[in-house]
């Protein structure tokens, strides 16, 4: 089984000219109380969220990283209502056998608050109702108005929204790194493959310390 760790990545020397500020985004995804809280949905049922503590210091450390140096923030937010649910996305879980299982971060219990992570005028917010932080969402069009080309991938989980949104972003022509160490997933073993499969096609990964070490 691939290690996150035995990975290949890019070190905080080569990272500064690939980094630069006025150029890229940290994009901070799906760090909401459903996702990351010992009392939203997943921790209520018993997922494993051993990965959210660590991943989230290092998280709030890039956030201040960031805003010294002026780089941009966006949050990425799932933000569910019943009737705007996804057809395929309740009939994919009732087909496993799980009906009801995509009543995740909905607006009116708190499950889609923000999880010790909170934006500041100025920074970027989007709401989307899946995986896909470009779907259905004007992220691509408030990147480009800053002149963004980079993005900085940190977040829940690195093997659904952190992986789409990095496959979404490349495609269309962003540079995407993966903070492995600020990255987390709920399943052992699902962290590493998932940054091994973007590392093979779509992104590069880093350390929170690189990156970090990079800004300062």
């Amino acid at each position: 089984m691939v290690e996150a760790e035995t990975l290949p990545h890019i070190s905080a020397a080569d990272l500064a000219p690939m980094l630069t500020p006025e150029r890229t985004a940290l994009v901070v995804v799906d760090v909401q109380v459903d996702f990351a809280a010992p009392h939203g949905l997943l921790g209520r049922v018993g997922a494993d969220l051993s990965s959210v503590p660590p991943a989230m210091k290092r998280i709030a450390d890039l956030i201040a990283a960031a805003r010294a140096r002026g780089v941009t923030i966006a949050f990425m937010r799932v933000v569910t209502r019943p009737e705007t649910d996804s057809v395929a996305l309740k009939t994919l879980m009732a087909r496993k056998g799980m009906p009801g299982g995509e009543a995740i971060c909905r607006s009116d219990d708190g499950g889609a608050d923000y999880y010790g992570v909170q934006p500041e005028p100025g920074d970027i917010e989007i709401e989307k109702l899946l995986f896909d932080s470009f779907h259905g969402t004007d992220f691509d069009d408030q990147l480009r108005a800053r002149g963004i080309e980079t993005l900085v991938m940190t977040g829940f989980s690195t093997d659904c929204c952190v992986d789409q949104t990095a496959r979404a972003a490349f495609h269309r022509g962003y540079h995407v790194f993966v903070v492995s160490d600020a990255t987390g997933a709920y399943e052992e073993g699902l962290h590493a493959s998932a940054l091994d499969i973007l590392y093979k096609n779509c992104a590069l990964l880093v350390r929170a310390e690189d990156v970090a070490a990079a800004w300062a």
